[in-house]
Formats: structure tokens, sequence, C-alpha cells
């Protein structure tokens, strides 16, 4: 092979492996779940068919069916040493998506150039035909790699839950505390944890971490003699999980936060979602306790199905969002927390309600950052907390992912609900904007950190609000908060 035909391929390299990193980061977004990726795939097809592929596949077809000379190949690897160049610059301007590297994903990006220099070793000699056909296949190898490394770790979770269930057994006074809903959950257990912490030793699941692994992973790495109440968040994508958490942990109290349309593409249907969070109540012990919202009408058809001890929360709630307080309070008393005792840790938490974080701004803007919520629940009650503030208000946010069916009602929705409400709305992703707009048609679409910061001076003045929902770009978070 040319010097020539090698400086090529070192450029057309850093292509392949933008190309690659960008599904490697996805992959792990969604936690390497198939369900989750084939989700985001059908909301976003570019991950698997870039505007690459198609030329490629054209390509291709010329390559098969065509008269080729040595004029097209070389006119063809000029392409693709053009695409490499574009690459570099991309990554200059620091425009590339990395995974983190964990164990698990340094493993996955091994297997994946592995898989890559066997598939070059057998198709060398057809190059520069074979830098088109890799084009095109690399999801199906990146697809194998995943697939190929689930099998270890299929194994070693099923390693891991039974040390976790051993340990967790031999802690006979230990209560647990399961949570779960479709929002709420991660603020209720804070909420929970504040409160519990002034009077006894409590363990708590950290963040988001609400999967079974997770809950394991705590189980064996943080918990100890000296903790008397373990707090767990409790997540699902499918029926079984929260049943599967629950076998680890083994609860006495559950607490249904609020169900919703949150991951339906992923569960197939409501009643699904709904089986799915009363695996917790299912699996308390005929002694346990149940709490439900008794906000959510989904949570009082399951509280009049359910035959255990059990209570109506959040009554007391005169705002959205507050009822994961009023659930927290619910559950302390339970416990033997005297109104006193619940007081000091009341005062500690009545400013955060709805999981909003209020932070100082630049230029004397009052930022609300929800970022971490990323439900329909959780947005339609930040508007009605936001509502009563003074001053404009500007909401940004993305579309809300893996709602399956109910994506076009949920944003229209949530688009009437900001008129009258925002001053201006910024919609940050494409895939359901159209709905949105539906319903408020002054709703606009910018993607760029640099563009919405430009539109958020121009129509703010300072002791203005604005609202961050979900997952807004981290650079806007930087440039926005103090």
């Amino acid at each position: 092979m040319s010097y020539i035909y090698l400086s090529i391929i070192f450029f057309w390299a850093f292509h392949i492996l933008q190309r690659v990193f960008h599904s490697l980061y996805m992959w792990q977004l969604k936690e390497y779940r198939i369900d989750r990726f084939r989700e985001e795939t059908t909301r976003n097809k570019n991950i698997i068919f870039p505007d690459i592929v198609i030329v490629s596949f054209l390509f291709l077809a010329t390559v098969m069916f065509g008269t080729i000379n040595q004029w097209f190949l070389n006119a063809l690897l000029i392409f693709y040493f053009l695409i490499g160049l574009k690459s570099i610059y991309s990554l200059m301007k620091k425009k590339w998506k990395f995974p983190i590297l964990t164990k698990k994903m340094i493993l996955l990006i091994g297997l994946v150039f592995i898989i890559s220099a066997f598939f070059f070793y057998i198709f060398l000699d057809k190059f520069p035909v074979t830098i088109i056909i890799f084009e095109i296949l690399i999801p199906i190898l990146l697809f194998l790699a995943v697939l190929l490394l689930q099998i270890p770790t299929f194994f070693a979770k099923r390693y891991i839950f039974k040390l976790a269930r051993k340990k967790r057994e031999s802690f006979k006074d230990l209560i647990v505390v399961g949570v779960t809903g479709s929002y709420g959950k991660s603020s209720t257990k804070e909420f929970l944890y504040t409160i519990l912490s002034g009077k006894y030793n409590v363990l708590k699941t950290e963040g988001n971490i609400n999967t079974e692994m997770g809950i394991a992973n705590t189980v064996l790495s943080k918990l100890t003699n000296e903790h008397q109440i373990f707090i767990c968040e409790m997540g699902a994508y499918k029926i079984g999980e929260i049943k599967r958490s629950c076998g680890i942990v083994k609860p006495k109290i559950g607490v249904l936060t609020g169900i919703n349309q949150q991951h339906m593409a992923l569960f197939g249907s409501q009643e699904n979602i709904i089986q799915a969070k009363y695996e917790l109540i299912e699996s308390l012990p005929l002694d346990g306790m149940a709490f439900f919202n008794t906000n959510n009408e989904y949570c009082r058809k399951l509280y009049d199905k359910t035959n255990i001890k059990k209570e109506l929360y959040g009554e007391k709630a005169e705002l959205p969002g507050e009822e994961n307080i009023w659930g927290a309070v619910a559950v302390a008393k339970y416990l033997g927390m005297t109104e006193e005792e619940v007081s000091r840790g009341f005062e500690k938490i009545k400013d955060r309600i709805g999981g909003i974080k209020l932070k100082e701004g630049a230029d004397g803007l009052t930022i609300l950052d929800a970022t971490y919520s990323a439900n329909p629940d959780g947005i339609l009650a930040h508007l009605e907390h936001i509502k009563k503030l003074p001053g404009k208000k500007i909401m940004i946010m993305p579309c809300l992912i893996e709602l399956g069916k109910a994506s076009s009602e949920v944003h229209q929705k949530i688009g009437e609900k900001t008129k009258g409400v925002c001053d201006l709305l910024i919609v940050t992703s494409k895939d359901f904007y159209n709905d949105i707009k539906k319903g408020n048609p002054e709703a606009v679409y910018i993607k760029n950190a640099n563009e919405i910061l430009k539109k958020i001076n121009e129509a703010s003045t300072s002791g203005d609000v604005v609202l961050l929902e979900s997952r807004v770009p981290e650079k806007l978070k930087k440039m926005l908060i103090k």
C-alpha cells in the first residue's frame, strides 16, 4: 500500500473515531440497553444512518454496478480524506462527544477495535472499497461489541445481586424505605433523608442511582451496621425491574410518588407503567406500610386496591411538587419522629419545592435550575411555581424523550401551559418542537448555546427569571449561572 493511501487512511481514521466515540457515548447514555438505544434511534436516525452512510451506500452501488476506473477510486479516497479533515477541525473546536472512561467502557472500546481490526484483516485486499463497507457497517460492529460484552455482564450482575442480597439479609433490624414513581421520587428521597437524619443514622442511594445494579453496589459499598434506615430510590424501564430491586433490599415501607407517561416508549402502555411501579407495593411484607400521593389519580386507584396498611399523603400541598415534602413528612412520622423533630427537618427543605435549585445568574437574572427533572409533570409543576414570581419568565427546555405514543399530546400540553406564564420559550431540540409550537405558537427553536444566551439577553433585564428544564446545554448553564 502506497504512502499516499496510508496518509489518507490516517486522516480518515479521525472521522471514524468521531463516529465511534459518539455512538459509544449514546450507548453509555442509554445504559447499554438495547431497548433504550433503539428508542433513541427511532427519534434520531442520524445515530445509525448519518449522511456519510447514505453517501457510502451510493458509492458502493456505483462500485458494484457501475463502470469503475482508477480516477473514480482516487476521487473517492479524496472525499473520505476531506471528511477526515472535517473531523479533525471538529475535534479542535471541541465538538466531539466522548463517553466516560469507566472500566466497562474501556473494555467496550477495546472490543470495538479488535472487531474492527478483524474486519480490516479480512477485507484488506479489497481496499479502497473496504472504506465504503466499513462506513456502512460501523453501527452493526458497535452493536455486536455491545452484545458480546453483555454476556459476561449478565453473569457478573447476577453474582453482584446475590452478594448484595446476602449482605442485606445480614442486617435484621435495618428498615428499608423504597421510593418509586414516574416523577418526584428523587425529591421525596432527598427530603426524607434530610428529615430522618435529624434522629436516625440513614443511608440513601445517591443522585439518580435507582437501577438494580446501582442499588446493589450501594448495599455492597456503603451499607454498614451503624445504619438504621436505608432509603432506596427505585427506577425501571420495564416490568420486573423494581420487583428484582425489592428482592435485593427487602423494603418494609413503600412510597409511590406519582405515575404518568414517562418512559411509555419502553413500557409499551400506561397499564405496564402502572404495573411496574406497583411492584414495590406488592413486594412489601404483610406488616409493611404503603404511602400514596393523593394528588395523582393512578396512585389513588392503587391505594384502593392495596390490602396492607396504607396512607394517602399530599392533601395539604398548596403547590404542585409540594406533595413530595408531605410524603417525606408522613413517612417520618410513621417511623416515630415527633412533630418537633419533623419541623426541624422541614425548615431545612421548605425552600426546595419541586426539585428546583435557586441560583444567582449573570446580569442580575434569577436562575431556576430544574435540569435534574425530565418528566412532564415536573415541568408543569415548575410552571405553576414560577407563575407567582415577579419579572419576566424565560423557559429553556429540550423535547422530552421515551414518552412513546403520548409524546405529541404531552408536548402540546406543555406548550399550552407556557402561554400566559412564559414571556419566552426556547426549545433546544427538534424532536417534538412542532407539537410544542401547536400549544404555544411563540415558542422558538434554538440549539446553539451562544445564540440562546443572545436571545435571553435581548428579552430580559435584571430581576427576570430563567427556568432551565431537563438536559439543556452544559455550556449554557455555565454562561448563565455565576
